[in-house]
């Protein structure tokens, strides 16, 4: 079976930069096919896209957050890292790390989720 979890700070000051890492477990992060995807929910809004990095490495953003944010993996440790620079109180939310299946919204492992605060 296949987990997901989330780790890092749950508040950040504003104009810092947001960083979580997701450590997989049940299966590498580099199996063919699979997307690791960064999703948020933010207060009083639905669930956002962020971005994801392939089995290969590649990596795609959501064009609102692009200039913003990178992806990247440790795959000794199966693990791999969202890092979103100059955040806001908007940037507010419980942060997802999940698994897709072809890149094409086929989410299906989660993490629990993890709050992040950005407050200062």
């Amino acid at each position: 079976q296949v987990h997901a979890q989330e780790s890092g700070p749950g508040l950040v000051k504003p104009s810092q930069t947001l960083s979580l890492t997701c450590t997989v477990s049940g299966d590498s992060i580099t199996t063919d096919y699979y997307y690791w995807t960064w999703i948020r929910l933010r207060p009083g809004k639905g669930l956002e896209w962020i971005g994801n990095i392939g089995y290969s490495g590649g990596t795609r953003f959501s064009p609102s957050l692009k200039s913003r944010t990178s992806i990247s993996r440790d795959t000794s440790k199966n693990q791999f890292t969202l890092q979103l620079t100059s955040v806001t109180p908007e940037d507010t939310a419980v942060y997802y790390c999940a698994r897709d299946y072809l890149g094409i919204g086929y989410f299906e492992v989660w993490g629990q989720g993890t709050q992040v605060t950005v407050s200062s």
